[in-house]
């Protein structure tokens, strides 16, 4: 990974959209955007919470083209407007950034009837990231870049029970979501190959967010790194002319590429959970 722009210009006339975006990793990266020249559109759920990172975030570039929109990801009506939306005020998008994610320790259900963990980690990015797809190929060159986490590798997608209605755990849940980022990320990526829109995925490390850390997990929060080291591989692929036209890979914590788990390269579990992310987000599978 190369060293971080620190160029003021480097994302000039770029357009990026970061979920997650008002706390840690996610102001993280929508900083060093911003820092970077970008027009960053910061998504939030939270209103006051994403304005006053928004304020901290011009304040500290000095770039007045930082933009704060609203929406409950684990909501798909909320998707869609927040899409409608960028869409209203904007015809250009370079970067997206799906970083938002969440863990609960008891199941629950979103208003579009899907275990929240499931809704909020995979399908958010799935249909944000395909509902944008047209504005993206419009102007591409651009890239989607999806953080997952190394918690993939103790993921399994339990086709029978996806949604963990017969029993749940929290770090089942999550771990099983950081896997289908990365399925989700590999069967995009075969999907637009040509395009001039790349998808990759990557691992942040263990990171101190305010993301509340499921069991055993919590057990080692000592060793938790900052949010500022967190982001570095994600702006290393939003931003860096390295990773152009790189498309498909899986990204460690220190930026480089290198091999996710075994489970995570079945091409018919990734095609299989396409196909039930569309039924489930009410998108074309083909």
């Amino acid at each position: 990974m190369e060293k971080q722009s620190s160029s003021s210009d480097a994302l000039r006339g770029k357009v990026a959209m970061v979920t997650g975006a008002n706390a840690g990793m996610g102001k993280e990266i929508s900083l060093a955007l911003a820092g970077m020249g970008a027009t960053v559109v910061m998504v939030s759920r939270d209103r006051a919470r994403g304005e006053a990172a928004r304020a901290e975030l011009e304040s500290k570039t000095g770039n007045r083209k930082v933009e704060l929109m609203l929406a409950d990801l684990s909501s798909q009506q909320s998707i869609r407007h927040l899409v409608s939306e960028f869409e209203a005020g904007h015809d250009r998008l370079h970067v997206l950034v799906n970083n938002a994610g969440i863990t609960l320790p008891m199941r629950t259900e979103t208003a579009d009837g899907t275990e929240a963990v499931f809704a909020t980690n995979h399908l958010a990015a799935f249909l944000l990231s395909n509902l944008l797809l047209p504005v993206l190929k419009g102007s591409a060159p651009s890239r989607i870049v999806t953080v997952s986490s190394a918690a993939h590798t103790m993921g399994k997608i339990d086709f029978d029970d996806l949604q963990s209605a017969t029993g749940y755990s929290e770090i089942r849940a999550y771990n099983a979501s950081k896997l289908a980022n990365v399925l989700f990320t590999y069967e995009l990526a075969r999907r637009i190959a040509g395009t001039g829109v790349t998808a990759n995925v990557v691992e942040p490390g263990f990171v101190k967010t305010n993301l509340r850390v499921p069991f055993p997990f919590s057990l080692f929060s000592f060793m938790r790194g900052s949010a500022v080291n967190g982001a570095r591989p994600t702006v290393f692929l939003a931003s860096s002319p390295e990773v152009e036209g790189v498309s498909g890979r899986f990204f460690s914590q220190k930026g480089v590429a290198t091999k996710s788990s075994k489970p995570s390269y079945d091409a018919e579990a990734a095609r299989r959970l396409w196909k039930l992310s569309s039924e489930l987000t009410h998108l074309s599978s083909a």
